[in-house]
């Protein structure tokens, strides 16, 4: 009896690996020939990675290249609406909220979206879902640049005013994610969604 549940566990264990490694993927940009991960979570097809597609108006982490391969370019929201390659885009409010849900809601949702590695202050995640969360920080327009190591802050393609936009916000110490609005001229990551 042992031996046969010891067997069931065992392929049951396999079976979920299997079905993991499914959702896994990759996509190439045709326009810079970069290539990303891509996971299913939900329903929906998410690159697994920041954005590092060098539009105009976007900038690497204190303008060094090595932030930009680590955590990806940083955006302001009018180039982010348009910076996602063919068939991707700039996720709504609303896909971001459903995203948020399906990984366990506001409060505990971070701490499952997080990657395993790269969170200062022992903020690292579990990556449930594999979408590999990091820390890419935030600049602004004066060229400023904040807390990279330390939260990760993402835009919406939903504006909640004339002047700002919604984006989510992961923070090192937390494991929640956070709704908030901030002015389109904040230079924030950007994770793209499939169409």
């Amino acid at each position: 009896m042992n031996k046969y549940l010891l067997i069931v566990v065992a392929v049951a264990a396999l079976a979920g690996v299997g079905a993991y490694a499914q959702n896994a993927n990759t996509f190439k940009d045709s326009r810079d020939g970069k290539t990303y991960k891509t996971v299913k979570v939900g329903g929906k097809t998410w690159m697994a990675e920041n954005l590092n597609f060098a539009a105009e108006g976007s900038k690497c982490y204190e303008n060094k290249n090595a932030n930009c391969a680590k955590y990806g370019r940083l955006y302001n929201w009018a180039t982010a609406l348009k910076a996602c390659p063919a068939g991707f885009h700039l996720p709504s409010d609303d896909e971001w909220t459903a995203l948020v849900n399906y990984a366990g809601g506001e409060e505990k949702a971070g701490k499952k979206l997080k990657s395993k590695a790269g969170w200062n202050d022992n903020g690292n995640g579990t990556d449930d879902y594999g979408w590999s969360a990091l820390p890419g920080g935030s600049g602004s327009s004066d060229g400023s640049f904040y807390y990279a190591g330390i939260s990760g802050n993402w835009w919406s393609a939903t504006e909640s005013s004339v002047v700002n936009a919604y984006n989510r916000y992961m923070y090192c110490s937390y494991e929640n994610v956070i709704r908030s609005y901030l002015s389109k001229t904040g230079l924030f990551s950007v994770r793209c969604v499939a169409d």
